[in-house]
């Protein structure tokens, strides 16, 4: 049976008074900020999240499996997801997770990072935007108590005890979540769990906002779209003739257009001359730049209507960018619990833009594992390959060749 871990919380608040200090500890539980002030930490964890978001566009519009497709996600729900991960990491672990996102640790330890992401849920919440945090604990596992209470108290994490061991059942539980949260927009977060899994944590954000200005549904009409030089398709086009802040910008060559919801949020589109020059030179900088340099222009702008959904396994890309060890045997997330391993960390995004206004929503899951069920990766020589037979005193290369088919 689910039921919420109202009395999980509440052990780790008891528990933490007698839990032992070592040293390594110290350094990333949840302590009053000294070293700066909270508006400090905020500033750099922003400026980090900003980078970071730019870093994983790059890792994700390069890897294979994304290669000629939409790219769309949430940075902002995997900045969490990692950061909440971070509060159980420990060693070169933690080391690597607070690198990847980018934050310096000259500047920032744990506890400024978490009072910094408490206060930036806090302020995103609003009427057309809403994010949190969720974990689901199997019934036979116990996490460090004040891990638990470090993700209530600075994530604004709800708790949830479930048996992983029955997989439909604790399925249904976290995809029922996650659907609520997202307003259906996203409802099968996990399928066919592992059956070792222990814990599964995961970030959400929902967007639903209007266009100050609404675009006219009886203006929408089919036009053609160029995916590229050899490939055109049909696409339901809305158009509108508004003032919008606009600038044909010639440092990233690319014409930008700033289109306002009627709240404080708005919709920046950027038409580059050349996608893969834009990719290279575009940075958080350079929006700024761009923002400030735009003015109000009056067109005739053509939109299209459109829906599209997306799904990533991050392990890959996040090991790419140096967030090895959590996937391994060398996992270091004593904070949670000795000998855990992260086994993946996927998320999905969707975005909706239509006539009144866009919607969009994304989850980051990471699921866990006891270290002994991660299997070691795979190496298979299964295409042509070199080979060489050397003497290891020397380094004397006794033979060498290519082998392009094992068969001849």
């Amino acid at each position: 049976m689910v039921r919420r871990a109202v009395l999980l919380w509440i052990s780790a608040v008891v528990c933490i008074c007698g839990a032992d200090h070592h040293e390594e500890q110290d350094m990333v539980k949840d302590e009053p900020v000294q070293d700066t002030t909270l508006d400090n930490s905020v500033s750099e964890v922003n400026t980090a999240n900003k980078e970071f978001a730019f870093r994983l566009y790059s890792a994700l519009a390069s890897h294979p499996v994304s290669r000629d497709k939409n790219v769309f996600f949430s940075p902002v729900s995997v900045s969490v997801a990692l950061a909440a991960l971070s509060v159980g990491a420990r060693g070169e672990t933690h080391k690597q997770l607070f690198t990847g996102l980018g934050f310096n640790s000259s500047l920032l330890n744990q506890a400024q990072v978490n009072q910094a992401f408490r206060a930036l849920l806090g302020k995103n919440a609003s009427q057309d935007a809403s994010q949190g945090t969720a974990v689901f604990v199997d019934e036979k596992f116990e996490p460090n108590p004040e891990f638990l209470d470090t993700l209530k108290q600075s994530y604004l994490t709800d708790g949830f005890t479930v048996d992983f061991l029955k997989s439909t059942e604790s399925e249904d539980t976290i995809n029922k979540y996650v659907s609520d949260k997202t307003n259906g927009k996203i409802n099968e977060m996990v399928k066919n769990m592992s059956p070792a899994t222990v814990m599964y944590l995961l970030s959400y954000i929902y967007f639903k906002g209007k266009w100050k200005t609404p675009f006219d549904p009886q203006l929408t009409q089919e036009e053609m779209f160029e995916v590229n030089e050899n490939t055109k398709v049909p696409v339901q086009m809305m158009n509108i003739q508004e003032t919008y802040d606009f600038i044909k910008d010639k440092e990233i060559n690319a014409s930008v257009l700033h289109i306002p919801f009627n709240s404080s949020y708005s919709m920046l589109l950027v038409l580059p001359d050349n996608m893969t020059a834009l990719e290279k030179v575009l940075c958080p900088c350079q929006i700024n730049r761009i923002r400030k340099s735009m003015i109000p222009w009056t067109y005739k702008v053509f939109v299209p209507k459109f829906s599209i959904k997306t799904s990533y396994e991050l392990g890959d890309v996040l090991s790419g960018m140096g967030m090895t060890d959590m996937f391994s045997p060398r996992a270091n997330l004593s904070g949670i619990s000795a000998g855990l391993a992260v086994s993946s960390v996927v998320h999905k995004a969707t975005l909706d833009v239509d006539e009144e206004g866009a919607t969009a929503a994304a989850v980051t899951g990471i699921e866990f594992v006891r270290a002994a069920f991660i299997e070691p990766p795979v190496l298979k020589f299964n295409r042509p390959f070199m080979a060489f037979i050397m003497d290891r005193k020397t380094e004397d290369i006794l033979f060498m060749g290519k082998i392009t088919n094992p068969n001849i």
